[in-house]
C-alpha cells in the first residue's frame, strides 16, 4: 500500500524490453537508503518489485499485463518517474490508501494556469463513469489528488505549486498518457451496485 505522496523523482537509466517483460534501471537517492530486494516501489503509481539495487539506482521488471494497462510501456531512457516506498504501519497517511494496481491510462486534454495553480483536464473512459466523484480521491501517476469536477467525458484536477515542483507534473504535455488508479472504496461500491442490478428476486 502507498499514500500517494511522491518521495522523489527518479530517472530511467536503462530500459530493456523483451517478449516477456520490460526491465527498468532507475536512478534514485532517498528511497534506496533502506531498500531491500523484494521491496515494493511505486513507479508512476505502479507497484513494482525491486530485483536489485545499489546506492544510486534500483532495478524493477514489468510483465505484459502491467505493460498493457500502464504507461510503463511508454517509458524510455531519460524519462522522469514518480517514486514512493510502500507504507509502514506507523506512517502518517497524508494522501489516501493506494494499492499500486493501476486501472488504466487516460489522456491529458488541457492545461490551464490559474494563478499559482495548474488546472488539468483528463479524458474519462466510459467504464470509469460513476466511479469519479467531485472532491473524491484519485491517484494519477501515483499522486494522491482531489477531483475538482466531473463531466460525462472528462474530469479535472488542480495541481498546487508544491506538487508541480516535486513530481513529474512539471513534464506533462498535452496527449500524455497518465496512469489512473480509482479510489478502491468507490470502485468496490460501484461494482456491488452494478452486480445487484443484475440480480432478479423471485
Amino acid at each position: 500500500m502507498f499514500s500517494g505522496l511522491v518521495e522523489e523523482i527518479g530517472v530511467i537509466q536503462s530500459c530493456i524490453t523483451t517478449d516477456t517483460c520490460k526491465t527498468l534501471e532507475i536512478t534514485a537517492g532517498r528511497i534506496t537508503e533502506d531498500m531491500r530486494v523484494g521491496d515494493s516501489i511505486s513507479v508512476n503509481g505502479v507497484c513494482l518489485t525491486v530485483i536489485s539495487f545499489n546506492r544510486s539506482c534500483f532495478t524493477v521488471q514489468a510483465i505484459p499485463e502491467t505493460l498493457r494497462l500502464t504507461n510503463i510501456a511508454d517509458l524510455q531512457e531519460g524519462n522522469a518517474v514518480n517514486l514512493e516506498r510502500a507504507l509502514r504501519v506507523s506512517d502518517r497517511i497524508g494522501g489516501h490508501l493506494i494499492q499500486g494496481h493501476v486501472d488504466g491510462t487516460t489522456a491529458l486534454l488541457q492545461l490551464i494556469r490559474e494563478g499559482e495553480a495548474l488546472n488539468a483536464i483528463f479524458a474519462t473512459p466510459p467504464f470509469w463513469q460513476g466511479c469519479l466523484i467531485p472532491k473524491g480521491f484519485i491517484a494519477l501517476d501515483g499522486m494522491s489528488l482531489t477531483i475538482t469536477h466531473v463531466t460525462d467525458a472528462t474530469f479535472g484536477i488542480s495541481f498546487i505549486p508544491h506538487t508541480i515542483a516535486a513530481t513529474i507534473v512539471q513534464h506533462y504535455q498535452l496527449g500524455h498518457q497518465i496512469n489512473v488508479e480509482i479510489d478502491h472504496l468507490t470502485k468496490s461500491i460501484m461494482t456491488i451496485l452494478k452486480n445487484q442490478k443484475g440480480i432478479t428476486h423471485g
